[in-house]
């Protein structure tokens, strides 16, 4: 008689839980655009949620440890015209976040480390470059200021957020909308999902697709696709008949999936949000009250289904923390921020483990908050791996760094003297704050000297009378 084997994984316990009713976020109008993305992003610092706004478009940024009821005067980031469709925070700098619209454009914003009094309606760089309504965005891993959009257009633009300036437009590559955009673990290729029901694979500095892949999954409705730490690519889409169905692929052979699953009948796009570090994929259905979650691994069938968080209510949206911000004491693997319709919940991913000293199996080197190259290395064809750091002693943040943008004088044709060096965050000029107080300060110069003015004037008239009552005198 054969006996069953039971695979080994660290993961196979992994449980979620929601988190307590003080952990939560009460009374935020989340947005209601009908648009596939996931309307919560959040770092070690900030957590941001688009919400509804009257006349254009907003989202609320609230500090991590600021729970509770949220002030409906509460201030936004505002400064769309047009609703928001996707925010994403900056890897390498957790006080900015780039937030993309319906207007066409994008806005790269820096939050302040104390809650504003006011409304922030000023971005630090507004990127115009695209025709239509913008839904995608995303940070490049490794290079500094670099910042990926995709549009209604059926176009990607890479640009240098250090510049204000557009490095690289990728507009013939997809003959219909884009679904999702992913890049690689080192930044060097991207992989995209379109309405054209084809998987592609793209060089973006070469302006070139690598290779592709039609019906990965047969049916219309949305893919999405994620890459793996092995450089294969995860999607999730529809078969014919509209059943939810994943698929693991290597771009090396789009012949044959590694793995294809077929899951259950919904019309819910899943969000799939995967961890490198362990290799969890989880997936998230908009409209879903559940999260499912997959371990991916080099042995047959590759995909392996570990659980699944139960809750009674839907998911409007869901952010993910990155590892450096998850609990290290309590083998917490992974942390969502799921969206309801007036509120925003934690949800906690633990493996269970009897010692209370740090798991080094479970939390590897992670990748911190250096960037690894500057945005004109990575234009010249360079590539580099993240800067890891290790959580052995729970993540420290960096001092807040000012993110500044030098807009290049393109007026003057002159060649850079010297290697060319993208614009970092900490080597350009005026910030917008410097920006501010100075013309506070010119302001209040002005104020003074006119009022000098009016008091020369005043001295003046009465001389004119002292001298005028003096000859009367006379």
């Amino acid at each position: 008689m054969s006996r069953r084997v039971v695979r080994q994984s660290k993961f196979r316990h992994v449980f979620g839980q929601a988190g307590k009713a003080e952990q939560t976020y009460e009374d935020i109008r989340v947005s209601k655009v009908t648009w596939d993305s996931s309307f919560c992003a959040v770092n070690p610092k900030f957590l941001a949620i688009i919400v509804e706004a009257g006349g254009g478009g907003a989202f609320i940024v609230l500090p991590l440890a600021k729970t509770g009821r949220v002030d409906k005067n509460h201030p936004t980031v505002n400064g769309h015209t047009a609703p928001v469709l996707d925010i994403d925070w900056c890897p390498h700098n957790d006080s900015v976040i780039a937030s993309a619209s319906e207007d066409t454009t994008i806005m790269v914003w820096q939050i302040p480390d104390y809650t504003p009094v006011r409304n922030i309606t000023e971005p630090i760089v507004t990127l115009e470059g695209h025709s239509k309504r913008v839904g995608i965005l995303s940070w490049h891993p490794t290079a500094r200021n670099v910042l990926l959009s995709a549009g209604g257009d059926n176009v990607i633009i890479i640009w240098n957020v250090g510049t204000g300036e557009m490095l690289l437009s990728l507009d013939d590559m997809h003959p219909d909308v884009i679904h999702s955009v992913c890049w690689n673990a080192n930044g060097s290729l991207l992989s995209t999902t379109c309405k054209d029901k084809t998987l592609r694979v793209i060089d973006p500095r070469k302006g070139q697709v690598v290779a592709e892949r039609f019906a990965a999954h047969e049916g219309m409705r949305p893919m999405r696709a994620v890459f793996t730490r092995q450089g294969h690519i995860f999607t999730t889409g529809f078969t014919r008949m509209s059943q939810r169905e994943l698929g693991l692929w290597d771009p090396n052979n789009f012949e044959e999936p590694m793995a294809l699953q077929e899951m259950d009948t919904s019309n819910g796009v899943l969000l799939p949000f995967y961890d490198p570090d362990s290799s969890i994929v989880y997936l998230c259905g908009k409209g879903d009250s559940s999260i499912r979650y997959f371990e991916i691994t080099d042995e047959p069938p590759f995909v392996h289904y570990l659980n699944t968080f139960s809750s009674k209510e839907p998911q409007r949206g869901m952010g993910f923390m990155p590892k450096r911000g998850l609990d290290v004491s309590k083998c917490e693997i992974a942390r969502f921020y799921k969206l309801h319709e007036r509120k925003c919940e934690p949800i906690i991913m633990t493996v269970p483990r009897k010692s209370d000293l740090f798991q080094d199996d479970l939390y590897p080197d992670t990748p911190g908050p250096e960037p690894a190259l500057e945005a004109d290395e990575w234009l010249s064809g360079q590539d580099a791996d993240p800067v890891l750091i290790s959580l052995r002693d729970g993540y420290v943040p960096p001092k807040s760094r000012e993110l500044r943008v030098t807009k290049r004088n393109v007026l003057d044709v002159r060649p850079p003297a010297g290697p060319r060096r993208s614009q970092s965050a900490s080597d350009t000029s005026f910030s917008q704050q410097q920006q501010q107080t100075l013309e506070a300060l010119l302001e209040e110069i002005k104020s003074l000297r006119e009022r000098v003015q009016a008091q020369e004037e005043r001295i003046t008239a009465l001389e004119n009378m002292l001298c005028e009552f003096v000859d009367g005198t006379d």
